[in-house]
């Protein structure tokens, strides 16, 4: 093989691996949605839905700290319309909280009055991730003629980091932890 062969060959290689090395270890860290659903109970919807949560390095060092993490989950129904935009239905949010007690050894979810505890933070990742019977949809707000769009989303609230933080959280992707929207129609 001549040698400007062998190096337009090596320099390839050596661009695919650039190319693709950062991309496996950004998809390992992140929200990612991996299913959802919403089901009838009692005249109301409740949605169900499975996310996967994996923090950076500096994320979970910084709860091994003591920094609290809030997460926002935003569920959104709207009804599809051809001639405007999509009318809004529903829109309901919850707040979550991760915390790290070093006292107990123990990591904290909390979301309004209730609180759990985990012994490690891949479990409490877990608990966040798994959303179960959470109603969100009145069944009477909707009609059999129309078809209707819902989607759900899960982001880290950088609001709530201390001042110093957030100037940082603004201008390093190391703080950026967001789900892609998950969508799917609907017809009742």
């Amino acid at each position: 093989m001549p040698r400007t062969e062998f190096l337009a060959l090596l320099l390839a290689l050596f661009v695919q691996l650039m190319l693709f090395a950062p991309v496996a270890g950004a998809a390992s860290e992140g929200i990612h949605i991996k299913s959802a659903e919403l089901k009838l109970v009692d005249e109301v919807y409740q949605l169900n839905a499975h996310l996967t949560i994996t923090l950076g390095p500096t994320l979970e060092e910084a709860v091994k700290k003591g920094l609290a993490l809030n997460f926002i989950t935003e569920f959104d129904f709207r009804r599809r319309r051809w001639y405007w935009f999509n009318e809004e239905i529903a829109k309901v949010t919850r707040n979550t909280r991760l915390t790290y007690n070093p006292l107990l050894r123990q990591y904290l979810l909390a979301e309004g009055s209730q609180q759990l505890s985990f012994d490690t933070l891949a479990d409490a990742l877990a608990s966040l991730g798994e959303i179960s019977a959470w109603p969100v949809l009145d069944r009477r707000l909707l009609y059999k003629r129309y078809s209707y769009v819902a989607s759900l989303g899960m982001r880290m609230d950088v609001s709530q980091l201390p001042k110093p933080l957030q100037i940082n959280a603004i201008s390093s992707r190391k703080w950026d932890l967001e789900s892609a929207p998950f969508e799917w129609s609907m017809s009742p």
